[in-house]
C-alpha cells in the first residue's frame, strides 16, 4: 500500500508575497487605466485616438479608446509587477510612473506603432511632443494611483 503523496502548505511568507504581488498587480492596472483615461482625453482632443485603432486595421474612435485602454492596463500591470517597491512611497511612485511613462514614450510612438503601421521610427515632430505630454501624463497618474490603490488595499487586509 502507498501512502499519499505529501502535501505543501504554503508558509505564511509565500501567502503573504502572492498577496503583495496580487494587490501590485492590481494596482498597476487600476493606475494604468486612470493613466489611460487622462492620456486618452488628451488624445481625443488632439484627434489622435483614431490613430491607435489603426493598430487593429480600424478607423473608428471606439475601438480606439477599447485598444488604448487595454494597453494601458497592460502596461499598469507591468508597472505593478515591475515596480511594486516603488509602490511604498507616493511620490517615489510618481516619479517613478514618470520615468516609465518616458519609456513607453519611445517605445510606443516612437518605435512599435510606426514599425506596426509602416512609418518613419523616431519621428521627432510636434505630434511626438504632444506624445511625450500625454505619457508623462500618463506615467504620472499610473504611479499616484497605483500607490494609492496599493497602500489601500494593504491597510484592508493588515
Amino acid at each position: 500500500m502507498t501512502s499519499p503523496a505529501p502535501t505543501s502548505v504554503p508558509t505564511s511568507s509565500a501567502v503573504a508575497a502572492r498577496g503583495s504581488l496580487v494587490r501590485h498587480l492590481a494596482a498597476g492596472v487600476i493606475g494604468g487605466l486612470a493613466g489611460g483615461m487622462m492620456f486618452g482625453m488628451l488624445m481625443q482632443m488632439m484627434g489622435m485616438i483614431a490613430m491607435v485603432a489603426m493598430l487593429v486595421g480600424s478607423t473608428s474612435t471606439a475601438v480606439g479608446w477599447f485598444v488604448h485602454l487595454a494597453i494601458s492596463a497592460a502596461i499598469g500591470a507591468g508597472f505593478g509587477l515591475a515596480g511594486g517597491r516603488f509602490l511604498t512611497r507616493t511620490p517615489v511612485a510618481v516619479g517613478a510612473g514618470a520615468v516609465y511613462g518616458l519609456l513607453w514614450w519611445v517605445l510606443g510612438p516612437l518605435v512599435l506603432m510606426p514599425a506596426k503601421l509602416g512609418m518613419p521610427l523616431f519621428q521627432l515632430d510636434a505630434t511626438a511632443g504632444k506624445s511625450l505630454m500625454g505619457h508623462l501624463v500618463f506615467g504620472v497618474v499610473l504611479g499616484g494611483v497605483a500607490a494609492t490603490v496599493a497602500a489601500t488595499t494593504g491597510r484592508r487586509r493588515a
